[in-house]
């Protein structure tokens, strides 16, 4: 798999996850979800979910399996937001790499083609859900204001170098707009 390839996603959805709705979903045929959580879910700080949040997990897991995996170590931390949402959780993900997003896919009893990876970040959650052919989908990182100035640039810098590799950052599918 090619670069450009690799930092593809499938589908560029402009802010939150919380934009992601049930018809999205199933217009693309999606079974499972699994969430990045720093900054895809929560503020990079945070240590529970907002009510949206907890709104919006309640109503998509009507439609799709949903799983937390994230590079993230602290079990504190990240399990405290995936209590707070009763979702399963793995940490110490070290996406890129497929193999817990493996295990996560793996617990969905789906293939890895009806589940999507949703993150905020290219060189993480889009590259270990296209490595391992799963459905992927770039959100907007969901920061607090005063941190934006630090996360933001991270982003910035992760596009350039993606488009420096040959990616377009034209979705496979669509761009949604909400």
């Amino acid at each position: 798999m090619s670069w450009n390839e690799l930092l593809q996603p499938d589908l560029i959805l402009e802010g939150s996850v919380l934009n992601l709705t049930p018809e999205m979903i199933q217009q693309y045929h999606l079974k499972g979800l699994v969430l990045d959580v720093d900054e895809t879910l929560v503020p990079i700080k945070a240590t529970t979910a907002s009510a949206a949040l907890q709104t919006w997990v309640s109503q998509t897991r009507q439609f799709v399996k949903l799983w937390l995996v994230s590079n993230n170590l602290s079990d504190t931390r990240i399990g405290g937001i995936a209590r707070s949402l009763d979702l399963p959780y793995i940490l110490g993900a070290v996406k890129p790499s497929r193999r817990k997003l493996r295990l996560a896919v793996e617990a969905m009893n789906l293939p890895a083609e009806q589940v999507a990876m949703v993150g905020d970040r290219l060189f993480t959650d889009v590259i270990a859900g296209n490595r391992l052919g799963m459905f992927t989908i770039l959100v907007e990182p969901y920061v607090d204001p005063g941190e934006a100035v630090r996360a933001y640039p991270i982003r910035s810098l992760e596009v350039l170098v993606s488009q420096a590799l040959g990616a377009s950052l034209i979705p496979k599918q669509t761009k949604i707009n909400q």
